[in-house]
């Protein structure tokens, strides 16, 4: 595959182990947001992780660490900036936004999954959206210049992320509710919410989020995806849906932690067995799995159109959106 690839979600371990040169394994000229705190990290844990993760790609000249949306896409190197998977590394303090930002952090989710200070998640059981912090959270977000990100929240706050953002809000690694029922993915609703405001929704290959989680499943998981993309495109058109696989390159950690701590999640992560994720090779049809572009242009998708999926949009509404 030749286009630009924006991958809007992917995970490295959060703790000291972690390999920044294991995201080798996406191509060169290829920008990556990478994780670097969910609901479990404090602010002290996740600053650990982006100064180590930042540490580690400067001295690989492989990685760039990117400021603004004009350091991306230089044939030669893997663009690296990172997202918040909850706000709670921010210690209930708004103006860390501004410590994370000038890290690299580009984009942050107010809830992870359950409820918090900022509103609740995709897994509680009363939805009342986001709180008068998490209105404020949206509002210092648009200030400092970091994506607003509705995945794993629940239905009613990301649809108030759409209400009270003043710029693009981005669902980074979420699928349609219509094509698959879990709590996880997003309504119909929340979907073209977000295209008003600008956004993008990123597609992502989980086994459990796009129905299709055998453990030999992988061609199914990325024909899943396309389904998906095909869906979202006739749905909030071209210029509103990405990519963000939310590949995990500590998969069997990942589900030693929903094993261990059964709180974080619930039966809807569980019932179908151990997740499985779609790898940078099955996306990128680098393995014996047919690619996603492959899938796409079978699915009547030009290459303008392609390029669009697999980059132009982020990248158009990153401009949009961050500070520098």
């Amino acid at each position: 595959m030749d286009v630009f690839l924006w991958e809007q979600h992917c995970c490295l371990p959060l703790h000291h182990t972690a390999r920044v040169a294991d995201l080798a394994r996406y191509p060169l000229g290829s920008y990556l947001s990478v994780n670097v705190g969910y609901s479990a990290q404090t602010k002290d844990d996740s600053l650990a992780l982006l100064h180590q993760f930042r540490d580690h790609a400067g001295a690989d000249p492989r990685f760039r660490l990117v400021d603004r949306v004009g350091d991306i896409g230089a044939p030669e190197v893997i663009s690296l900036a990172f997202d918040l998977e909850d706000s709670g590394p921010l210690d209930g303090d708004l103006d860390n936004l501004e410590l994370f930002y000038d890290l690299g952090v580009r984009s942050l989710l107010p809830t992870y999954n359950h409820s918090n200070a900022a509103g609740c998640g995709c897994l509680d059981i009363d939805d009342t959206g986001l709180t008068g912090y998490g209105k404020d959270l949206v509002r210092k977000l648009n200030e400092v210049g970091m994506f607003a990100d509705g995945s794993h929240c629940s239905r009613r706050t990301g649809l108030d992320l759409s209400t009270h953002t003043s710029v693009p809000m981005i669902y980074s690694h979420s699928n349609f509710a219509v094509l698959w029922e879990h709590p996880r993915n997003i309504t119909d609703e929340q979907a073209l919410a977000c295209a008003a405001t600008g956004g993008v929704i990123g597609i992502n290959g989980v086994g459990i989020f796009v129905g299709r989680n055998e453990p030999a499943g992988r061609a199914e998981r990325v024909a899943a995806m396309a389904d998906h993309i095909r869906y979202g495109v006739d749905l909030v058109g071209i210029d509103h849906i990405g990519i963000g696989s939310d590949y995990s390159f500590d998969g069997q950690e990942f589900n030693d932690e929903i094993h261990d701590n059964p709180g974080a999640f619930s039966d809807a992560y569980t019932k179908w067995g151990p997740l499985q994720w779609t790898p940078p090779e099955d996306l990128l049809g680098e393995s014996d799995v047919p690619g996603l572009d492959e899938l796409l242009a079978d699915r009547d998708f030009t290459a303008a159109e392609r390029e669009a999926i697999f980059g132009g949009n982020f990248a158009r509404v990153a401009s949009q959106v961050w500070r520098a």
